[in-house]
């Protein structure tokens, strides 16, 4: 027992070694107190490039479902703030449905037996979701997920403030094309609204994670892929 204390301080020195918040101006450790901040760094690309976000941020001109004005103002706000000493923390409340931005479907999303059935997005089975893919139409035998860069990404529909009803999506036809020349069969995750524009094709490990909302049919998610 005497020992773990020390693994553990170890452990948080290692992973301290690189900065958390890229942008910050270090101080001299003699306190908590942040000497200087420059302005926040923002990237797709992290850990010289094998990490990518395929996430979208959000923001206020992002396109929500059959809206002309996006997400709209008020989506995210401050509700109690510390400037001039007036709170001891921020605080900001986030406003938005459950299929905004980069998001993940359960179920209950477009069969309503399902919904009631209760498979909400805590139900689905993280395993399957996160995995290796790959981002091809050459799919060889044994891929059983692939993400795949439609006119979507092209056309920058997810930049654009009002929705865009000439989508590209997933016809009968094109799902029975899986099934009949891959591996990929049931127990199939969606996940819309990547955010493909700086990924080439390859085999990548998937992370994307739902929050876990009960009752939800679907859920924001922050996905990663790894090369």
């Amino acid at each position: 027992m005497a020992l773990t204390p020390l693994f553990l301080l170890l452990l948080l020195t290692g992973v301290t070694a690189e900065p958390a918040h890229p942008g910050y101006a270090e101080g001299d450790g003699s306190s908590c107190d942040v000497a200087a901040v420059a302005v926040a760094e923002r990237r797709e690309e992290f850990d010289g490039g094998r990490i990518v976000d395929i996430s979208h941020y959000y923001r206020e001109e992002m396109p929500e479902w059959e809206s002309a004005d996006g997400t709209g103002g008020g989506f995210l706000r401050l509700v109690r703030s510390m400037r001039n000493g007036s709170d001891i923390a921020n605080f900001s409340e986030l406003r938005l449905t459950a299929h905004s931005g980069t998001h993940v479907d359960a179920p209950g999303h477009v069969f309503d037996h399902y919904y009631h059935a209760g498979f909400d997005v805590d139900t689905l089975d993280l395993a399957i979701l996160n995995a290796n893919v790959m981002e091809s139409l050459h799919i060889p035998k044994g891929v059983r997920r692939v993400l795949f860069r439609t006119l979507n990404t092209d056309r920058k529909l997810m930049w654009k403030k009002e929705f865009d009803t000439s989508y590209v999506g997933f016809m009968k036809d094109g799902a029975q094309w899986l099934i009949d020349n891959t591996d990929i069969r049931l127990e199939v995750i969606l996940v819309e609204a990547l955010n493909l524009e700086h990924v080439t094709p390859g085999i990548y490990t998937l992370h994307c994670l739902p929050l876990r909302l009960r009752g939800s049919e679907g859920s924001p998610a922050r996905c990663i892929l790894i090369k």
